[in-house]
């Protein structure tokens, strides 16, 4: 199979955008000792990006919360304020740690783009952790502020011997006061409305610590410099840019300003990186959501004519399930895209039918990479739904290899490995994972197996470590799972290896049906036979009745429910 027209066209208008002379063009640098593709032109900083885009879309309106209409400038002046609180009334300065916990809020956005004008590190927290992961993270970071929301503060407070002042975001004085912090408000209006020193800010200095979710061990603490992040940002840059050149040449009437759907949680990478941070180079306005629900998405998405939509798969798959989908006038969105958990190959016929004249999209990043790594959109999308997309350009390079990190041919299954600029510089204070995790060469080890076919599409195979061991035979999650999604009545699906005596591990499933539906689980069993060898066939099958639980990113919580069906399965719980 030859690359597409599709494929053709993009990789032109990348080319074009990327040479010398051109919008963003592409030069080389070493970093670390290896040398990168790397924007020519990029601000060296957050602190000079921010000041470059948001006042070039000024006036425009940016942020949009239940009932609150924030202009590009807006953010930008409460953004100002806050550095100026940080750095006089708490005495912030260059290289500080200042947590950031809180649900989707301005205010996240403001504190971010604040602490980043003075140079600090922004910590974003899972807002899902509770009080021993934040006493974790804060301590780990070496924190010496959290700003956060009410239900953050009252699990911070109970973090003992913690020291460090905390600034409590659309909370009471009375109830800010009783857990000994102050209000955003009150300690605004207690500080100048701007920094008095702005330190220099370098492009290897040190911008973001964000944990990862921690499904092994203790979480790690991925270190972003601001070179990472700017060159992150502009890649995705680059592909929206080709886009609309594409959709120029076709004569594609586009509207006045795109409007995003921010229904993501700003503390994971895909909210604050190809969301947020994409969001102000191109002047998109992002309506926020506080919480996921499709309900609610798709009033939003009327109400607020959105042209773009991004979540996990889970998320997009509740959308075209939903009773009152036809109730809305959904006519203004484009796109439909999903990261951070494969998409059964299934959906994504089915999305195309439910949307009529949407695009499905699927995207490949990690935390590690600052989100980039693959994309696959459109028409190449509906015809190659496995995978996840070819390298994003220009600064993406995949590489499959073996466990020697030798390169592995066309369509042969290793370990999916990254390299670009965009990559973060480590973990924190983590040599030894640090070193485990990057080569010298500056290649990632997501831990994901996958492949590459002649086009060099990816499509990821399963977890490195989330593989089922039966009986010598290699099973992945994946596959089974897709077996499963197929069935008709099947809303979420789950898989995971069980202990086995004699094999060392069997395939176990907890699958949750929509609502209405009725299926025994011998019978989904006996369905899935169909589409697998004999060997990949759940040994073991529960029905939940419930949503299966999902982490603060939205994807499904596979480490819990393997741990407890695990205890299920041996006799130890309910």
């Amino acid at each position: 199979m030859a690359l597409t027209p599709l494929d053709l066209a993009i990789d032109a208008a990348t080319a074009a955008i990327t040479a010398p002379g051109g919008q963003l063009a592409v030069g080389k640098a070493v970093i670390r000792g290896a040398e990168y593709p790397v924007f020519e032109h990029a601000p060296p900083s957050l602190r000079e990006f921010l000041g470059f885009f948001l006042p070039a879309h000024g006036a425009k309106e940016f942020v949009v919360f239940d009932g609150e209409r924030l202009s590009f400038a807006d953010i930008q002046a409460q953004a100002t304020r806050i550095a100026g609180m940080l750095q006089h009334r708490y005495g912030i300065a260059k290289g500080d740690r200042v947590t950031i916990a809180m649900r989707n809020y301005p205010e996240w956005i403001t504190s971010f783009m604040g602490a980043m004008m003075i140079g600090a590190i922004v910590v974003p927290m899972n807002a899902w952790w509770k009080t021993d992961e934040l006493a974790y993270g804060l301590k780990d970071s070496g924190s010496r502020i959290a700003i956060v929301d009410e239900e953050r503060l009252r699990r911070v407070a109970d973090i003992a011997d913690l020291k460090i002042p905390l600034v409590a975001v659309r909370t009471s004085k009375s109830v800010a006061d009783g857990f000994g912090a102050d209000t955003l408000d009150a300690a605004l209006e207690a500080s100048p409305a701007s920094p008095w020193y702005l330190p220099p800010i370098y492009p290897e200095d040190d911008a973001t610590i964000m944990y990862t979710s921690g499904s092994t061990g203790a979480p790690k603490g991925a270190v972003s410099t601001h070179r990472a992040i700017v060159a992150g940002t502009l890649n995705y840059l680059v592909q929206g840019l080709s886009m609309l050149q594409l959709a120029q040449a076709q004569g594609i009437a586009l509207p006045e300003q795109q409007v995003m759907l921010l229904n993501v949680p700003l503390f994971h990478i895909t909210g604050s990186v190809p969301v947020m941070l994409v969001s102000v180079a191109i002047g998109r306005k992002l309506v926020i959501m506080h919480k996921w629900d499709a309900g609610e998405a798709l009033r939003l998405i009327e109400k607020e004519r959105c042209t773009y939509f991004v979540g996990v798969p889970t998320m997009s798959l509740e959308l075209m399930q939903h009773p009152d989908r036809a109730k809305y006038d959904l006519s203004t969105l484009v796109d439909i895209a999903g990261g951070g958990a494969p998409r059964p190959a299934e959906h994504v016929g089915r999305l195309a039918e439910a949307f009529p004249g949407k695009n499905p999209a699927i995207g490949y990043g990690l935390t590690e990479t600052n989100g980039v790594g693959a994309g696959n959109i459109r028409d190449n999308y509906r015809l190659k739904p496995s995978s996840t997309g070819r390298a994003s350009k220009p600064m993406v390079e995949i590489m499959i290899a073996d466990d020697d990190m030798n390169p592995l041919g066309v369509e042969e299954v290793g370990e999916v490995c990254i390299r670009s600029c965009a990559n973060v510089r480590g973990y924190w204070n983590k040599p030894e994972a640090t070193a485990s995790a990057f080569t010298a060469d500056g290649w990632f080890k997501t831990g994901d197996l996958g492949k590459l076919d002649e086009d060099g599409y990816l499509t990821i195979v399963d977890r490195k470590k989330d593989i089922i061991i039966r009986g010598g035979e290699n099973i992945s999650a994946v596959e089974v799972e897709a077996a499963i999604y197929s069935h008709p009545a099947v809303a979420e699906a789950s898989v995971f290896g069980l202990p086995d005596e004699r094999l060392g591990e069997i395939t176990g499933a907890v699958v949750y049906l929509k609502p209405g539906e009725k299926l025994e689980p011998e019978s989904l069993i006996e369905f899935v036979k169909r589409d697998l060898a004999a060997f990949k066939v759940p040994a073991r099958l529960w029905l939940h009745d419930q949503p299966l639980p999902k982490l603060g990113s939205g994807k499904i919580d596979k480490v819990s429910l393997r741990a407890h069906f695990r205890g299920v399965h041996l006799g130890r719980a309910a």
